[in-house]
């Protein structure tokens, strides 16, 4: 049921993108993106771009800011006012993949104005799980990122959860 909806939707998104005019789209605009910032635990994910284009009515609900603008989050304007446009809306430009690592922290503004900024996982899961809440979309982790066998060690689950956990597993499935 779920996969029939997903694909009904994708199909309309990608007709709508079809059918909207060629000027309508930003140029240089990916259609998928490698998310793959935690590769070593999960598969990569392949996000469908043109679809959640297709499903939102201006780019900002999800980037707080486009390509060649200046930055629009109420949080990041009290300092950033007049840093110039943007050249890049990645989440990953702003977003630390590991925020507190030694490297990150090693930077002062960082360390001293930065604290409260969301890391990169924080930023997706925030923005991506809020929407698709909303939205009916994947919410469950393994929805949208398929764990490797090195992420079954490092959560302690599958073949790598406590004994008793994977009798309590078997024996809620039975």
């Amino acid at each position: 049921m779920y996969a029939v909806r997903n694909w009904l939707i994708g199909g309309i998104a990608i007709l709508a993108l079809a059918m909207a005019p060629a000027d309508s789209r930003a140029k240089g605009v990916p259609d998928s993106i490698k998310l793959d910032s935690l590769v070593n635990l999960y598969e990569r994910v392949d996000f469908n771009h043109a679809k959640h284009i297709a499903l939102v009515k201006d780019c900002a609900e999800c980037h707080h800011h486009t390509t060649g603008t200046l930055v629009q989050d109420a949080d990041c304007v009290r300092c950033h006012k007049n840093s110039g446009a943007t050249p890049v809306v990645a989440c990953k430009g702003c977003h630390a993949a590991q925020p507190f690592s030694a490297a990150a922290l090693r930077d002062k503004n960082r360390a001293a104005y930065h604290m409260d900024k969301l890391g990169l996982k924080g930023a997706y899961h925030q923005n991506c799980t809020g929407c698709h809440s909303k939205m009916g979309g994947p919410t469950g982790c393994q929805d949208c990122h398929a764990r490797k066998k090195l992420g079954d060690a490092f959560y302690g689950s599958a073949a790598y959860a406590p004994k008793q956990a994977r009798v309590d597993e078997k024996n809620r499935s039975n």
